[in-house]
């Protein structure tokens, strides 16, 4: 069940909060500057992080003020960073709350640490993803980023912010870079967060934080975790607040993304459940050989402006019937949909390049076109997700199809010899975030 929505007041500011599942532990999600609530449950990767959060506890997220659907803030008189802390504060009040763990990303770091420090007993704990106490480079903070790099970013967003493809996603999941499904997401959620000009004010006031000389004074149990190739926010700022947070536990995984629902998400919230609640999470994993397909209607977003939103809904709905049915009709078993495209596995490649042609062929007979991408390799179950290399290579095979074309790996290929599939050699290509060379295929017949 998705969360409602509600107001907190805080000096006659309504600051809008959400609240998901129950239990004992409380948990504050201190997000990233940029961040609109109502879009958070839009990402499937967004949403699978935070219901796991939700799994361990009574989950409270909200917008700060001058972001989503809180109330907006004045460009000549900007809240300052107390008032943020406080706002965390006036919300915990309205839902009850005593105490809380307060997990923070990225720009949320800083008002997550001012609060811990301003509010000790209301903090359980405290955890802060890919965070940094100041931003900017100085003499005695050398890995900060140089004022001109700012200025250019400042510059960018005022120009560009929510426009197509959106603001700074290479830098802050670059392993998303060339999805289309979410270039959308993220120039949406930019748009439903902030005006150009808001954005451009709360990144210029992070700019100023500076939470060094608080974090000795701060007395929660402190959980500092950080992506070792992180381009955003580089790691150099996470093992600093792990040296000047008093007994905090610091831990570093590999990965550039500096969202943490991107990448190895499950590990990262292993270590927070652990750290939570004392038991890491039972995980439900078997590493598998399957053959992952994912399927995506040519230009959807052309399409739905076409036809208009109800009549896009309509045909939409017909599709994901259409697709289950075959999905059913060929044992695929559907994982996720990205809105306009589903994501399955098979236990057999054969089977899921029959039932990408018949999806194929019956999206044509509702006007649309589809294109798909297959690769066959290990991948990790866990629960109804899965994760591994397959799932990248797939969904970058697919990036590589024309409108109507199926296109497989050469694993593929190699796999379904005597099966009377008919193939076309594509070449070899790169694939975006892969290495090496991979050798595609086009199904010609089944």
């Amino acid at each position: 069940m998705d969360p409602t929505t509600g107001y907190a007041v805080n000096d006659g500011v309504h600051i809008a909060y959400q609240v998901m599942g129950d239990g004992d532990l409380d948990i504050v999600w201190v997000p990233e500057w940029w961040n609109s609530m109502m879009m958070m449950w839009e990402e499937p990767s967004y949403d699978r992080f935070l219901r796991s959060l939700a799994s361990m506890g009574r989950l409270v997220c909200f917008d700060k003020r001058g972001n989503g659907l809180s109330d907006p803030v004045s460009l000549q008189d900007p809240p300052a960073l107390e008032e943020r802390a406080s706002d965390v504060a006036a919300v915990l009040a309205e839902v009850g709350s005593k105490q809380a763990a307060i997990i923070s990303s990225g720009g949320g770091g800083v008002i997550s640490l001012l609060f811990a420090a301003t509010y000790p007993e209301y903090t359980r704990a405290l955890v802060v993803l890919n965070g940094h106490a100041r931003l900017v480079v100085s003499d005695d903070y050398p890995w900060g980023a140089p004022s001109v790099e700012e200025d250019q970013l400042l510059e960018t967003m005022t120009n560009y912010w929510g426009q197509t493809g959106g603001v700074g996603l290479e830098l802050a999941a670059p392993s998303m870079v060339g999805d289309p499904r979410f270039e959308q997401w993220w120039e949406r959620q930019q748009r439903l967060a902030h005006s150009p000009a808001t954005a451009r004010l709360n990144r210029r006031l992070l700019l100023e934080a500076d939470l060094r000389g608080v974090l000795s004074m701060i007395q929660a149990p402190t959980l500092i975790i950080s992506r070792s190739g992180n381009r955003l926010v580089p790691v150099e700022h996470s093992r600093y607040l792990a040296d000047h947070i008093p007994g905090s536990k610091y831990v570093e995984f590999e990965g550039e993304d500096q969202l943490a629902f991107i990448g190895d998400s499950s590990a990262i919230l292993g270590e927070i459940q652990e750290f939570l609640t004392g038991e890491r999470p039972a995980v439900d994993s078997d590493r598998v050989l399957a053959t992952v397909l994912f399927t995506d209607i040519v230009d959807s977003t052309g399409l739905a402006r076409q036809m208009g939103d109800r009549r896009w809904r309509d045909v939409l709905a017909g599709h994901d019937q259409m697709i289950r049915r075959q999905l059913e009709r060929f044992r695929g078993r559907e994982l996720n949909t990205t809105g306009d495209g589903f994501l399955a596995l098979f236990d057999g490649p054969a089977r899921a390049i029959r039932c990408a042609v018949a999806c194929r062929d019956g999206a044509r007979q509702i006007g649309l076109e589809l294109r798909a991408g297959l690769h066959t390799g290990e991948v990790e179950v866990l629960g109804d997700d899965i994760g591994g290399i397959a799932m990248h290579v797939a969904s970058r095979v697919m990036d590589k199809a024309e409108a109507g074309e199926i296109l497989v790996s050469g694993t593929v290929k190699d796999l379904v010899v005597g099966s009377g599939i008919s193939l076309s050699d594509r070449g070899a290509h790169a694939l975006k975030g892969l290495e090496d060379e991979w050798r595609i295929f086009s199904v010609d017949s089944p």
